[in-house]
C-alpha cells in the first residue's frame, strides 16, 4: 500500500466488496472460506483496516496482533454494493460508497439511506462512486451525491480515449 500512494501522489482509493453473488463462490473456496462468511468476514476486516495500513499495531479478531511496516496514509476507503448490509458496511466503514450502474435516482435514494445511518452513527455523509454510469446524466449524478464516476472499458481503447475526451470538453472535468 505505501508503494501504491507514493506512485500515485496519495491518490490511492481502495474499493472493498464482499463479492458479487453472480460470481459465486469460487474466489471464497480458492481462500479456504465459505461464501455464507463473506459479510462477517468484510466487516472483521474493515474493523482493523485503517489501523493496519497506517502501520499501528493491531489486534485481529482471533486475537494475533499484527504490525505492518511501514505503515502508510490511510486512502479513502469505498465500500461497494447495494444490499442492506452493504449500506450499512459502508456507513459504518466507509469514506464512500460505491455501486454499478444505478441511476441518478437511485443513488440519490440510496446515499440517503446510507447517510441516515451514517448520522446514527456519528460518521460524515458520504459520496458514492458509480462505474458504469449512463453518460448522458453526469450533471445529474454530480447532484445525486457522485463524487466520482468511473467508465468501463469496452474492449476498444481508442474509443474509450475518445470517450474520456469528450466527456472531458463538454464537461470540463473527467
Amino acid at each position: 500500500m505505501n508503494t501504491l500512494q507514493l506512485v500515485s501522489g496519495n491518490r490511492l482509493v481502495l474499493g472493498v466488496g464482499t463479492g458479487n453473488p453472480a460470481h459465486g463462490d469460487i474466489g471464497w473456496r480458492a481462500a479456504g472460506r465459505s461464501f455464507k462468511d463473506r459479510g462477517r468476514l468484510t466487516d472483521e476486516a474493515l474493523a482493523v483496516l485503517p489501523d493496519l495500513i497506517a502501520g499501528k499495531p493491531t489486534v485481529l479478531e482471533d486475537g494475533l496482533e499484527a504490525t505492518l511496516a511501514p505503515g502508510s496514509d490511510v486512502p479513502p476507503i469505498v465500500v461497494a454494493g447495494n444490499g442492506k448490509a452493504a449500506f450499512r458496511r459502508a456507513a459504518q466503514y466507509g469514506d464512500g460508497w460505491a455501486t454499478i450502474a444505478m441511476s441518478p435516482e437511485e443513488v440519490a435514494a440510496s446515499l440517503a439511506e446510507i447517510n441516515r445511518q451514517a448520522a446514527e452513527l456519528g460518521r460524515p455523509p458520504l459520496k458514492a462512486t458509480v462505474v458504469a454510469p449512463q453518460v448522458d446524466k453526469l450533471a445529474a449524478y454530480e447532484a445525486a451525491g457522485t463524487q466520482r464516476v468511473i467508465l468501463p472499458p469496452t474492449g476498444d481503447w481508442r474509443r474509450d480515449y475518445e470517450q474520456a475526451a469528450e466527456l472531458r470538453a463538454t464537461q470540463g472535468r473527467v
